[in-house]
């Protein structure tokens, strides 16, 4: 038990940091953080000039696409990283057990995708003047 806890949050923090290791803050603000307002901007008012949807509908669905977006990608970098350095043949061989290893490199994924749909939707509210209530 404690075998799985260790590489459930170790090697899923460890694969998180090398997956971003060429990444500063510099690059990953307007990344994670500034490209999904803009998207958001971007919608909401082609929506208005188009009079199709109000802005609460393109808030919450960019968000909810933001939530996605992080995990898709970092995921993929995480199984193309390991095929492209031939190491996740070993991964699998190892007699580590697979969902603790597989779940712990996703959780910290999933947490940054949290990250960035909340910061989207929270900032993008405050722009957009949409009230969305706590419910």
């Amino acid at each position: 038990m404690i075998v799985a806890t260790r590489i459930f949050f170790v090697g899923g923090l460890t694969s998180f940091r090398a997956l971003f290791y060429w990444l500063t803050p510099w690059i990953y603000v307007p990344t994670m953080l500034i490209a999904p307002l803009f998207q958001i901007l971007l919608f909401a008012y082609i929506g208005r000039s188009a009079g199709l949807q109000s802005d609460k509908f393109y808030l919450i669905g960019n968000a909810l696409q933001y939530s996605s977006i992080p995990c898709l990608f970092a995921m993929a970098q995480s199984i193309g990283g390991e095929r492209f350095q031939e190491t996740l043949s070993a991964i699998l061989v190892s007699p580590a057990a697979r969902i603790p290893l597989f779940f712990g490199r996703s959780l910290p994924v999933v947490l940054n995708g949290a990250l960035v749909a909340t910061f989207s939707l929270g900032v993008g509210s405050l722009i957009l003047g949409v009230h969305l209530p706590a419910s």
